[in-house]
């Protein structure tokens, strides 16, 4: 698994891709910064991830981790691959739209 792409958790709503760029640029040439939104509404879920080019560079940015942004101390950590059992159905469950009588 390679370790160049980091998870951004507890961000400020307000915070964008560029914002990202801005706070991690220093530590290295970033090849994606992305504010993950939620599909229907266009809000910011409140995390993000960011890909460096190089493990180094990622691994430096964690030190970002605690950090404020924006006015808020955000979590920086390693970004792990959901498992295959997830389908990242955001906890919803229910019939799924059937009538049970």
């Amino acid at each position: 698994m390679q370790r160049k792409k980091l998870f951004v958790g507890n961000l400020e709503f307000s915070v964008t891709d560029e914002d990202l760029m801005e706070a991690f640029s220093p530590f290295g040439t970033i090849e994606e910064a992305r504010v993950i939104t939620d599909h229907e509404s266009g809000r910011s879920r409140g995390f993000a991830f960011v890909t460096f080019s190089t493990e180094e560079s990622a691994e430096s940015a964690l030190t970002l981790d605690g950090q404020a942004l924006n006015g808020r101390d955000i979590r920086v950590s390693i970004a792990t691959e959901r498992s295959k059992n997830d389908r990242g159905n955001g906890g919803r469950g229910g019939p799924g739209g059937r009538k049970r009588f």
